[in-house]
Order: structure tokens, then sequence, then C-alpha cells
């Protein structure tokens, strides 16, 4: 469709999973199958798990990495993995908010891989830590990139991944307040209403994806979550703690989001690919 295929594994995922992951189409096209573009590069969107790095979402497990194996002393070199499911760059299944929803064992592979749209809002999250993006926001970018296609994973590009780290300080600017010193947290997000058209446009439609470079895509001055909540439901994810969103294009991007499969999984850390036409 454009260049040649070079992410075999790609290839393979799709193949294995009888490829299902929303239409590269318009919106409510109807079926659920299509194929997959071709793409010239592949790129890391998730940041390293380190606990001398990765900041925790308040209230969250603590992180260790512990060495158990050395090659010297036992001949391989294996570490023990300490952490809460949404530790670091990470996804959340629709049971993470919703009781009786689907987990992480029970989603498609298909799930995982959907043309993505990026909505960079840096300039406005530089004079605003709080900054909620609108439907008129969404409708906006529409009007000046085209229509979003179903079944996308909608990424914010918000810039607050500059200052990735793990402190926890007031009046310092940190990944708690996007670098706004003031406030304990500040994030900006979607609003409400923002996510709701998204759902009554089909963009999340059967599957589907609200992403960030924050700790999720709910606006700081939302303390219920309801962004989230919407969005996870049927086989759609959030994806959180992003990085590198500059290296997507706005449009024709697609993301592959790998991670665990935890039984009762209400999401997984991930290495998350992103893939440029």
């Amino acid at each position: 469709m454009r260049t040649k295929l070079i992410v075999s594994f790609v290839a393979i995922a799709l193949i294995a999973g009888g490829y299902a992951a929303g239409q590269a189409t318009g919106r409510g096209g109807g079926a659920d199958a299509t194929s997959l573009p071709g793409f010239s590069t592949a790129v890391s969107l998730s940041h390293t798990n380190s606990p001398a790095r990765s900041p925790l979402f308040p209230g969250d497990p603590p992180f260790t990495l512990t060495t158990v194996n050395t090659v010297a002393e036992d001949g391989y070199y294996m570490q023990y993995v300490r952490e809460g499911e949404h530790t670091g760059t990470h996804y959340s299944a629709p049971c993470h908010f919703r009781e009786g929803k689907l987990c992480a064992e029970d989603l498609d592979a298909a799930d995982f891989i959907l043309p993505a749209v990026v909505i960079d809002v840096r300039a406005e999250v530089a004079a605003d830590a709080n900054h909620v993006v609108t439907r008129a926001d969404l409708q906006e970018w529409e009007a000046y990139h085209g229509e979003m296609p179903s079944g996308a994973a909608v990424l914010l590009w918000t810039g607050c991944d500059e200052f990735w780290g793990p402190d926890l300080v007031k009046g310092r600017p940190t990944y708690y307040n996007c670098g706004q010193p003031g406030a304990r947290f500040s994030q900006p997000g979607f609003s409400r209403a923002a996510v709701r058209w998204l759902i009554d446009t089909g963009v999340l439609a059967r599957r589907g994806a609200l992403g960030t470079d924050t700790f999720g895509p709910d606006p700081s001055a939302d303390a219920n979550y309801w962004e989230s909540f919407l969005t996870l439901n049927r086989h759609r994810f959030t994806l959180e703690n992003l990085t590198n969103l500059g290296a997507m294009p706005a449009t024709g991007g697609w993301i592959v989001i790998g991670g665990p499969r935890n039984r009762n999984g209400s999401g997984a850390p991930s290495t998350i690919f992103g893939l440029v036409p």
C-alpha cells in the first residue's frame, strides 16, 4: 500500500492472529478484517523499565529488580522482577476499571495491533500542565489531518515524558507535575466529552486505545478517571507512560503493543513499537 513491509514479526502476528485490528479505511465500514500497509521504520515508544528511573503512580506497589543468578557463579544471568501490572510504560485491559470485562488473557492477538494517530498538544501543555483536550480540538485536528481511522490508538503527545523520573517533590519540575512546579500532581488529558465523541464516531470502536506520554488519558482535574472508564470497554486499551511520540507521524502510523498476558491480568508493563510509513 505504501512501501514494502519490513517488520516481519508484525506479519507473523497478523497471520497467527487472523488480523482484525479495526479498519484502516474510514469509519463505519462494517468489515472487521483488513490488510496491513507497509512501513519503513520501527521505533520504540516505551521507557526502559528501571526502579531507579520509573516514576510510580501514587499508591502503586514498589518496583524492584534483583539479580538472582550471574554468569560467573551460575552459568547464566537472571533478575527477579517485582512490580505492579501498571508500572512504567504499560497497557490497561478493560477489566482494570470495569467489573466482569475482558482481562489480558481474554483479548485477541489483533487487539494489540492498531492504526495510530498522534495529537500534538505540547504548546498548550507548556502553558498549562492541566490542559484538557476537548471535542472541538479533535474535530479541528480532523479538519487539518483528515478523518481518524476506526479502531485507532489516539495518542496524546504532551511532552511530559521529558521529565521522566522518580522524584515526587512539590515545587520542583517533575513527571508528576509535567515540569511545572506548584500543585503536587498536574496532568493534561482528554475531556469526557472528547472521549464520548471518539466512541460515538467509531474512532474508538470494538477495538482502539487512548494513549499518552503521562500517567494516563485522564486530566488531573478528573479524580474519577472517567476517560479511562469510558475507553476500557469491549476490546479497547489505555496506553500509559509512552515516550518518543515525536518519532511517529500524525497519521498513517501503526502501533504494536507487546507485554505479558497474565491470568486475570488488568494490563502489563509493555514494549510498544511504532511503525512509521
